[in-house]
């Protein structure tokens, strides 16, 4: 029977854990949603305004993007990441996942190294497309970052030299909010330049450093580096799907090729009414300016609260330095955790769900072992629009006072105190 030859593909845990999340909040629970990545703001206001107003288009773009489009995005990523592109260099598709996919899938056969914890889609990705997923392990010790060292020692591991290496790197990190040092960027480029390593680098959260101080690795290794982005996150549009990947000047013109004839058998092209709007988010001007500003000032804030409660609480976590993700490592409370009956991840918020209403995605789903007491926290449930309009109100000079961190985050604060006093209760 046909149904007999399918691919064993299991749905995304992120979006089944959105849909999951909706079903308890229908029944009547209170939910603290900090399991789903959402951007809590709303798009930027220009750009929802240009929506609007190309509403009615419905012409179908060019494969690679609006020209316009094309030309502001290598203006704004030039401008706000210091390296040179052009708009040739510039690839739009819906959404940065059908980009990611679109590169591997430029490959006949390909080894691709993925850091753990990693994205929840890097893998599948991979697989789907017959390639070789190699997990590289990391630690909290190690502020889940993969080295040159790691890598170097991995494609030398290779069991056939032959077949192209690619690194997919994300920084600002899901599920775990952290970066990469410059230093620790210059030596990852040295030891993929020496070993022949294509990376596709994913910088969605890249303007959403809680600093500004993003570092992009195409600044240390221009010739191999695809560079991945979109709206969805530093522009709260995720549903708007609009990704965009920069490619390598130097990129063998059959690789672009090949990518473009991929992406005009599958999605065409990006919606032409959102490849307007983004034509606005991607101005540097004041206004993109002061609306990243101030979602770094309140994710950075918020995520630093966070990770100061949990880690009082004895669970192992390290402050964020972009997006809005945690990933807490329970394992110093194993021992209490097996008293009740919780020895895995899918256990531990299992149970975190029925007794808190908190929801985290356990660590295996992000590459971790099942045994490890891990998980990422998003901590996004909190009134997006208010907070951006009250940090717009007080100017970025001013910070925010006690009383109005509980009222702008409460919902938050909420979760991650009933989450705390769990753990105490243990």
């Amino acid at each position: 029977m046909w149904n007999e030859h399918l691919r064993s593909v299991e749905k995304s845990q992120t979006l089944l854990l959105n849909e999951q999340s909706r079903n308890l909040e229908d029944a009547g629970q209170e939910v603290f949603k900090f399991g789903f990545g959402q951007s809590p703001f709303p798009p930027l206001a220009s750009a929802v305004d240009a929506l609007r107003d190309h509403a009615g288009r419905k012409d179908y773009t060019p494969v690679q993007g609006l020209p316009t489009l094309r030309a502001k995005v290598a203006e704004f990523h030039k401008s706000v990441d210091g390296f040179d592109v052009t708009a040739d260099q510039v690839l739009v598709a819906p959404g940065s996942k059908i980009l990611l996919y679109t590169v591997l899938a430029a490959f006949e056969r390909a080894d691709v190294f993925i850091p753990a914890p990693a994205w929840v889609s890097y893998a599948p990705q991979a697989r789907l497309l017959g390639h070789t997923a190699i997990k590289l392990p990391t630690a909290f010790e190690q502020r889940w970052r993969i080295d040159a060292q790691a890598l170097t020692k991995a494609v030398q591991r290779k069991a056939d030299p032959s077949v192209p290496s690619v690194l997919i790197l994300n920084y600002p990190g899901n599920p775990d909010g952290l970066s990469y040092t410059d230093a620790e960027l210059q030596a990852l480029a040295l030891a993929c330049r020496r070993h022949n390593v294509l990376v596709i680098s994913d910088e969605i959260y890249g303007l959403l450093h809680h600093s500004g101080e993003h570092v992009s690795l195409a600044r240390h290794h221009p010739h191999g580096t695809i560079v991945t982005s979109g709206l969805s996150k530093w522009c709260g549009a995720g549903g708007w799907r609009l990704g965009v990947a920069l490619l390598p000047r130097a990129l063998p013109g059959a690789f672009k090729d090949t990518l473009l004839g991929i992406a005009s058998e599958t999605y065409s092209c990006a919606s032409t009414p959102v490849q307007m709007a983004a034509c606005s988010a991607y101005e540097v001007h004041r206004e993109v300016r002061d609306y990243l500003a101030h979602q770094r000032r309140l994710l950075g804030t918020l995520g630093r609260w966070v990770a100061t409660e949990l880690n009082a609480a004895s669970v192992q976590v390290h402050p964020p330095q972009g997006g809005f993700y945690l990933f807490p490592d329970f394992s110093p409370l194993a021992r209490k955790l097996e008293r009740i009956g919780v020895h895995t991840s899918q256990d531990l918020c299992s149970r975190l769900l029925a007794e808190t209403g908190v929801v985290l995605l356990p660590g295996d789903a992000f590459g971790m072992r099942p045994q490890h007491l891990c998980a990422r926290l998003a901590y996004v449930d909190f009134d997006g629009p208010r907070a951006l309009a009250r940090s717009a109100q007080l100017g970025l000079n001013c910070a925010l006072a006690p009383t109005e961190f509980e009222t702008l985050f409460g919902k938050t604060t909420r979760g991650i105190r009933k989450l705390t006093q769990w753990l105490a209760a243990l």
